[in-house]
C-alpha cells in the first residue's frame, strides 16, 4: 500500500531530507505531496501512476545514481532479465517534470546511462549532513587514548565500508610510502585507524576484512595500524575529531558523505580526484584532491604531518564549507527554490 500525505510546502526539505537519510518514509511506501508537487522515494517505476491521476500536479524526481548501474551483467541470461527493466527506468524518469540529482557526477552519469534523456536538463541538489550526531559531546573521546598506542602524535583515519571498491589498501600503502620518507623519531607516532561498515553475514567483507590485515603484515604495519569493523556513531565522531585528516580512497563515488563528515568536524580530507570529492572538498583550502596513488596520497598526509598550523586551518576552512554549502539550511534553500520555479 501506498500512502499519500500532504505537508505545507515550507516543511518539505526538512521531510524530504528525512526520507533520503533513512532511505524513505516507514521504509520506502510515502510519496509526498505537496501544494502541487509530487516526490517520489527515490525510484521511478511509479511516476505513470502519479501522472495519469495527477491532475496538473507535476513529478519531481531525485535520482541519486541509474539504478541499472548498481548491478552486473556477467550472463546472457541476467542481460536479457534487465533489458525491460533497464528500458523501464529510463522511460519513466524522462516522465518527471523536473530531475534533480546528487552531483554534477552523477549528472554526467546520468547523460551516459540514460541517453536518450541526454538534452534533458539536471539541476545539482546536494545531500545535506544530519549534523545532530557532530555536534553532541562525544562520550567515547576518552576511549581513543585506550585505542591508540601510547606516544600516538598523528592519526590518519580511513572510514568505509569494507568492500574492494573502496580501494581501503591505498590507505595501508600510502601510510608505508609514508613511514618510509621519515626519520624513525617521527615515524613512531604516526598510525591509522581502518574503520567502516562490516557484516559478517556479508562475505564481501569477511574476505576483504582478512585481505586487508595480510596486507597490514606485508606492509610491517602491524604496529600502527587498527582495524574497526561497525564502529558506533559516537565512536567515529571522536575518531573525526581526533584525527589528522581522513583518507577517502574511493574513485568515481556518486558523492560521498564522509568527506562532508570529516570537514564538519574541522578534519581535511585527502581524497581520490575523481566523483563527487571534486565538489565536496576544495582542494587546497579543506585537504587534497589526490591522484589514486600511494607516492600522491603519502605526499599530501606528509604535509599534514610537518604542518600543524595547515592541518587546524583546512578543518576550520572545512567546517565553513559544509554549513554554507551542504547544512540542512542549504540544503532546504535550494530545494525550496527548485519547487517554486517547478510550482510556476
Amino acid at each position: 500500500m501506498t500512502l499519500l500525505w500532504r505537508f505545507q510546502i515550507s516543511k518539505l526539505p526538512y521531510l524530504l531530507l528525512l526520507s533520503m537519510r533513512r532511505g524513505s518514509f516507514l521504509g520506502g511506501h510515502i510519496n509526498i505531496f505537496v501544494e502541487t508537487i509530487i516526490i517520489p522515494p527515490q525510484v521511478s517505476v511509479c511516476i505513470p501512476v502519479l501522472r495519469l491521476s495527477r491532475h496538473r500536479k507535476k513529478v519531481l524526481f531525485y535520482c541519486h545514481f541509474p539504478d541499472q548501474l548498481l548491478t552486473q551483467r556477467k550472463s546472457a541470461l541476467k542481460k536479457l532479465y534487465r533489458a525491460p527493466i533497464d528500458w523501464l527506468e529510463e522511460r519513466t524518469t524522462g516522465m518527471a517534470d523536473m530531475i534533480l540529482v546528487n552531483s554534477q557526477f552523477t549528472a554526467g552519469i546520468f547523460r551516459e546511462t540514460f541517453q536518450s534523456l541526454s538534452t534533458v536538463q539536471t539541476d545539482v541538489l546536494y545531500p545535506s549532513l544530519n549534523t545532530c550526531t557532530f555536534d553532541q559531546p562525544s562520550t567515547e573521546s576518552q576511549g581513543l587514548e585506550g585505542l591508540l598506542p601510547e606516544g600516538t602524535s598523528c592519526l590518519f583515519l580511513s572510514l568505509n565500508r569494507y568492500e574492494r571498491k573502496k580501494n581501503l589498501g591505498l590507505a595501508l600503502e600510502a601510510l608505508a610510502a609514508l613511514r618510509s620518507g621519515l626519520p624513525p623519531g617521527q615515524r613512531a607516532g604516526i598510525h591509522l585507524v581502518v574503520a567502516g561498515g562490516y557484516d559478517d553475514r556479508v562475505t564481501e567483507n569477511v574476505q576483504h576484512y582478512a585481505e586487508l590485515k595480510e596486507l597490514a603484515a606485508q606492509l610491517h604495519l602491524e604496529d600502527c595500524v587498527i582495524f574497526l569493523r561497525s564502529p558506533s556513531d559516537a565512536l567515529k565522531v571522536a575518531l573525526l575529531r581526533g584525527s589528522a585528516a581522513v583518507l577517502y580512497t574511493p574513485s568515481r563515488e556518486h558523492f560521498g558523505i564522509v568527506p562532508v563528515e570529516a570537514m564538519y568536524c574541522c578534519c581535511p580530507v585527502i581524497a581520490v580526484n575523481s566523483g563527487g570529492p571534486l565538489e565536496s572538498v576544495a582542494d587546497g583550502e579543506t585537504g587534497f584532491l589526490c591522484e589514486p596513488t600511494a607516492e600522491a596520497f603519502s605526499k599530501a598526509m606528509e604535509r599534514l604531518v610537518r604542518e600543524p598550523q595547515l592541518r587546524r586551518d583546512m578543518g576550520q576552512a572545512g567546517r565553513r564549507r559544509v554549513q554554507d554549502k551542504f547544512s540542512l539550511q542549504a540544503f532546504s534553500d535550494q530545494l525550496y527554490g527548485y519547487i517554486i520555479r517547478l510550482s510556476q
